[in-house]
This record gives structure tokens, C-alpha cells and sequence, in this order.
């Protein structure tokens, strides 16, 4: 036999395909008090008025005080035909096509229903599901929401990026296609993932998601404070054309504000408006 030539083991990571088995975990109990839900939509585009969900998945699962995943349910899945012809690319992207989605329609009745039992709604990126599952489940809308993209410092935790395939890499698995069933299935092996310094990803994301914020919008601001607004954090918003974030504290941001970006102005057309947010109404 000839000899290894490749590299070292140490060199080498092995990825195993992601499997999530219905039913207890193994830790803690099975009917611990807390109810997540991980919730993922494909859509015909990105346009939140003119492109609709053409596919919807959740999960729910049991969760503890420690944020430990004990229990986790069974997969639900709805295709939904959008009425029209979906793009090539759209096709590539999901793995759908318009057989495939001919006919289909999702159980409202039974979504609402998983999504309503939740204590804690999540996706990976809140800011594109939420707004497009309460659009087509109005009976959904004003539930708590989180987002395990943006509300987890995935760099202070040690990992690299914020993609969903990337980040399940880096905890030793691949999964399938991009199919939301998959999708939500390693967003959930993401939260129960065990973090060196102890606790979960879940655990993280709870406590950061129940905490009530401020969302600040800078009307008035100067034009010439755009840099200064960016490089805060700012964004703009060119339907309401304002720059806005979202901040812990109130006080500090108001006195950062002043500062910054009021103090030169030489008319002001309005003050900063704070409007205080918890995850009822974040992401929506």
C-alpha cells in the first residue's frame, strides 16, 4: 500500500450531513417551558410588494431556562403556487418549478396556529421572513420575533461570517439544497449549538432578543452628517428619507446625536424621534 501523501489530520475538517430526529434530545426535559419556533420562506424575488412566498417552512422546538434545545417536533412544509411562472433563476435557487408549485397552497389555519403556540418566533434573516409571512398571515402578525443572523455577535463567539451554510460548517455539518425545510433545520442545530465558554447559541439570542431597544430615526439631519450617520451604524431609508438605527440606550444615543450631528446644523427641521421596541415589533 502506498504511503498517505495528503494532509496532516489536523489539516483536514470532516463535515457530516445534517440530521434532525423528531423527539427528545436527550437534554433536559422534553417539556421544558419554553416554545421556539424556526421559520424560513422562498419567495419569486425580493420585492415585498410584488413577489410572494412560493414556499414556507417552520419547525418548533422545546426549550429550557439555559437555553438548551430539549425536545424538537416534526417538519412542516407548504408550497404555494404564485399564479404566474417563476424565474430560471428563482428555479435554480430553490430547487422548485412551476409543476412542482401548480395547485399548492399553504394551511393557513395550521401555520398560524404553529407560529401562535410559539414563545419566540426566529429565522435567519427576520428582516426579509417577517414581513413577508405576516403580508401573506395577516392572523400572524405581532408575535416575538428574532433574528439568529443579526442578533447573535457570531465574531465574539468565534465564528466567521453570518451565512447560514457557512456558520453550519463551522459546527461540522453540510445540509441539502437551499430548501427552507433545510434551512430551518440548521438554524435550529445552530441555537443548540454548545458554546465553549459555556451556554448556547439560543440561550444568547433569548436574552438578547427580549430586550427592549430604541429605534431612532434622525429627522432633520444636515446633509453633510451622512458620513458621520454611517459610520455610526445609521442607514438610510429612502422611502421616509431618514437615517435610522436601532439602539440600547436612549440617553447616550441622544447625547451622541447633539453632538455630532445637530450641533452645526444651522436649521433643523425636526428633533430625533425614539421609538421604544421590543421583539414584537423588531424585524417587522
Amino acid at each position: 500500500m502506498e504511503a498517505w501523501n495528503g494532509p496532516a489530520p489536523e489539516d483536514c475538517r470532516i463535515l457530516t450531513r445534517l440530521r434532525l430526529e423528531e423527539g427528545p434530545t436527550g437534554r433536559g426535559s422534553p417539556i421544558a417551558p419554553g416554545v421556539g419556533v424556526v421559520v424560513d420562506v422562498e419567495t419569486t424575488g425580493l420585492n415585498l410588494v410584488e413577489d410572494v412566498i412560493i414556499e414556507l417552512a417552520m419547525r418548533r422546538f422545546r426549550y429550557d431556562e439555559r437555553g438548551q434545545i430539549t425536545a424538537i417536533g416534526r417538519r412542516w412544509c407548504w408550497l404555494e403556487d404564485p399564479g404566474r411562472p417563476i424565474s430560471r433563476e428563482i428555479a435554480k435557487l430553490t430547487g422548485l418549478n412551476d409543476a412542482m408549485l401548480a395547485g399548492e397552497r399553504i394551511d393557513e389555519r395550521a401555520a398560524v396556529g404553529i407560529l401562535g403556540s410559539a414563545s419566540l418566533v426566529v429565522a435567519h434573516n427576520a428582516s426579509f421572513d417577517r414581513p413577508r409571512v405576516e403580508a401573506r398571515l395577516p392572523a400572524a402578525r405581532g408575535f416575538a420575533w428574532a433574528c439568529s443572523c443579526n442578533e447573535v455577535d457570531w465574531r465574539e463567539l468565534g465564528f466567521d461570517g453570518r451565512s447560514l451554510g457557512y456558520l453550519l460548517m463551522q459546527i461540522g455539518h453540510f445540509n441539502g439544497a437551499h430548501r427552507a425545510s433545510d434551512d430551518v433545520d440548521s438554524t435550529i442545530a445552530l441555537l443548540a449549538h454548545e458554546l465553549p465558554s459555556g451556554g448556547t447559541v439560543l440561550e444568547q439570542l433569548v436574552s438578547r432578543s427580549f430586550e427592549e431597544s430604541w429605534m431612532v430615526r434622525a429627522f432633520g439631519a444636515p446633509f453633510d452628517a451622512k458620513d458621520v450617520l454611517r459610520a455610526r451604524g445609521y442607514r438610510w431609508d429612502a422611502e421616509r428619507k431618514v437615517w435610522w438605527r436601532e439602539v440600547a440606550d436612549r440617553d447616550a444615543e441622544e447625547a451622541w446625536l447633539t453632538a455630532h450631528v445637530y450641533a452645526n446644523a444651522s436649521t433643523i427641521a425636526s428633533d430625533p424621534l425614539f421609538e421604544r421596541v421590543t421583539n414584537r415589533e423588531r424585524w417587522a
